[in-house]
């Protein structure tokens, strides 16, 4: 039986290998999630192939094969701990190797995210119709206005939760409906819709007399702040998770299991909403600032709507 031997290009695989399989993972400086999943990405390689094997192409495509059944993610992890393992024994033809990962390991599918548009519009009405005047405290009122603000923020600029989270008054521009994202070395546009400009000025105009004992300067204040007991009488800013969860109680409110929308929807509602109108992917890569066309293109459901349209065209009776 012979070990694994840094001068080999082709070994047999034995009980010694589960010595050498043990000697390349100590070899590893990675975090101990990582060689635990190294380690059972070779004990599930030892299976398939057998201890008598030899670590050459043929047994690393026999190996790929038994693997096409699994994720993407799956298959990534576990030809990286085998490929590593090859080349610590310095077994096999790399060039081979790699060509039989690119032909056999099954590719991530670029899926197109569904939404649900009715159920995301739902909320959007819903919450367009908050003005908080039957409220009974002012707390209660400015949360109403922010939230509306906030979804109709989301809506209509594509931005992310914790990107309008982060955003300062002074970042915005109310009458040219523009906003800045980002630090000064790399940053964005914000357009905003004209309904989303009149919620937000509506929210902040309700909200003054609270900036006056703030102590701070407007520009420097939060756009989108917290209003809760515990928030005092001082302007702080809202967080992710505490934005996220005033939205699914608003999705509650308008009738809706708060399962049915999640809150990255309203940036697919928007992408969505701009491929459907001027059929223009660059226009919707650029309004959404996505680095890549194709993740535009998942966003852009258009199932029904071109379900529709090849129907009337193809299908009218």
């Amino acid at each position: 039986m012979v070990p694994c031997s840094h001068t080999l290009t082709i070994m047999p695989l034995d009980n010694m290998m589960k010595t050498e399989i043990n000697n390349f993972l100590d070899s590893l400086d990675r975090s101990p999630k990582t060689i635990f999943a190294y380690r059972n990405a070779l004990e599930q390689f030892l299976s398939v192939v057998g201890e008598d094997a030899e670590l050459n192409t043929s047994t690393y495509i026999q190996f790929l094969v038994s693997l096409q059944n699994k994720s993407p993610s799956t298959q990534r992890v576990y030809t990286t701990a085998v490929l590593k393992l090859y080349t610590f024994c310095k077994a096999g033809n790399w060039t081979e190797l790699q060509n039989a990962t690119q032909r056999y390991r099954r590719k991530s599918e670029k899926h197109i995210v569904k939404f649900n548009r009715e159920a995301v519009e739902k909320v959007i009405a819903y919450c367009e119709s908050l003005n908080g005047e039957a409220s009974t405290s002012l707390s209660t009122r400015l949360e109403a206005l922010r939230d509306r603000a906030f979804v109709l923020t989301l809506a209509d600029t594509g931005l992310r939760i914790s990107e309008a989270c982060s955003l300062k008054r002074g970042d915005i521009d109310l009458d040219g409906r523009r906003g800045i994202l980002g630090k000064s070395d790399n940053q964005d546009v914000i357009r905003f819709s004209k309904r989303s400009i009149r919620a937000l000025i509506e929210y902040l105009h309700a909200r003054s007399s609270v900036e006056q004992n703030s102590g701070q300067m407007p520009s420097s204040q939060p756009l989108f702040a917290r209003h809760d007991i515990r928030a005092s009488k001082k302007i702080r800013p809202i967080t992710p998770g505490g934005m996220w969860k005033a939205i699914k109680d608003r999705i509650t409110e308008s009738g809706l299991d708060r399962r049915m929308v999640r809150i990255h929807d309203f940036r697919h509602y928007f992408v969505t909403m701009i491929y459907l109108t001027k059929k223009d992917l660059k226009l919707s890569q650029e309004l959404a600032r996505h680095k890549s066309i194709s993740t535009t293109y998942r966003y852009a459901h258009l199932g029904s709507e071109v379900d529709t349209l090849y129907e009337e065209v193809f299908n009218k009776k």
